[in-house]
């Protein structure tokens, strides 16, 4: 995909995941989590030559020092991720994130080894993490799931999962439960007009 069609649809991307965004000259000016992203994508071609690791890494840290939000060149990241807020996000060198992913401020994808091998998590197409949570180790989160604010996640989760707790645990989505809304709109009627 060429680079302006891929910013592009970074930028719908934001658009579309953030009720926030005002229109797409500001994302693309004040959004930190699309900044990082697009730095990702440079540093991750870089880390692909050897002899470019040692500059792929200090861009990725200088990026972190910009925006808050450490990506390691090494992670593979799928096409209209977005970072939401995105101070604190961390994202292990062999993380692998699906398309349409969306995470949270806080969220680290990190590592339960100190062994050179796969150790940081998989997430699956259209996972979203909610803000702080931990998903740890070379585990596998399943396309279309939810994993909740805070969570401490350290084990597989299917597809279509809810996944919530420390240590995490997960249930299947209940599309019926989720379309109902959280809060009763009547709530929100103002008494005043009741008189």
């Amino acid at each position: 995909m060429a680079f302006l069609a891929r910013l592009q649809e970074d930028l719908r991307a934001a658009g579309s995941h953030d009720p926030a965004a005002r229109g797409t000259a500001e994302n693309f000016f004040i959004y930190s989590g699309l900044h990082a992203i697009w730095v990702h994508r440079l540093t991750h071609r870089m880390w692909q030559n050897p002899s470019l690791r040692f500059p792929a890494r200090a861009l990725s840290q200088l990026t972190r020092w910009l925006t808050g939000i450490e990506i390691h060149p090494g992670a593979t990241i799928g096409r209209r991720f977005f970072i939401d807020h995105g101070m604190g996000v961390v994202i292990g060198e062999t993380a692998e994130i699906g398309d349409d992913v969306m995470l949270y401020q806080g969220v680290t994808l990190g590592g339960r080894s100190l062994a050179k091998v796969k150790r940081h998590p998989t997430l699956g197409d259209r996972v979203t993490v909610g803000a702080g949570a931990k998903v740890l180790g070379p585990i596998t989160i399943g396309a279309d799931s939810a994993v909740g604010a805070n969570a401490v996640v350290v084990k597989d989760a299917p597809r279509e999962s809810i996944i919530t707790g420390i240590p995490a645990t997960w249930r299947h989505r209940d599309a019926a439960r989720e379309s109902a809304p959280a809060v009763d709109p009547a709530e929100y009627v103002d008494p005043a007009m009741w008189i």
